[in-house]
């Protein structure tokens, strides 16, 4: 099945729980990051088959790592204020790179789709 905005705009409304971000994103935007997320998960796992579920798992999640507050955090900014508004200040554990974005449902789909489990984590190279 083709990946589409409509399609993804249907999933999210009925099976995610925090959807803000995705619901504001103007269209374009919206096929941006569908395709981004579409992309980033059949290299990541390009022995899988990726079901459109997962994709639009992963776009939802997207959508809020590339929203406005987030983005400034990505471009380094560590606090900003709006006098009488809020205050922001980031964590330095935050999420870093597309890939840290992939939430479980997303793996779980995946992993339902091919017969396999998959995890979080990845083997390393170790140099002593």
């Amino acid at each position: 099945m083709a990946i589409t905005v409509d399609d993804a705009n249907e999933y999210i409304n009925a099976n995610c729980i925090d959807i803000e971000d995705w619901a504001e994103a103007e269209d374009a935007k919206k096929q941006r990051i569908v395709t981004r997320a579409s992309f980033v998960l059949t290299n990541k796992y390009p022995k899988y088959t990726i079901p459109d579920a997962a994709v639009y798992e992963f776009a939802n999640a997207l959508a809020t790592a590339f929203n406005d507050t987030n983005r400034l955090q990505q471009q380094g900014v560590a606090s900003f204020g709006v006098t009488g508004v809020a205050n922001f200040t980031f964590k330095d554990w935050s999420k870093n790179g597309e890939e840290a974005w992939i939430p479980d449902a997303a793996l779980d789909i995946i992993g339902a789709e091919n017969g396999v489990k998959i995890g979080r984590k990845t083997a390393k190279w170790v140099t002593l």
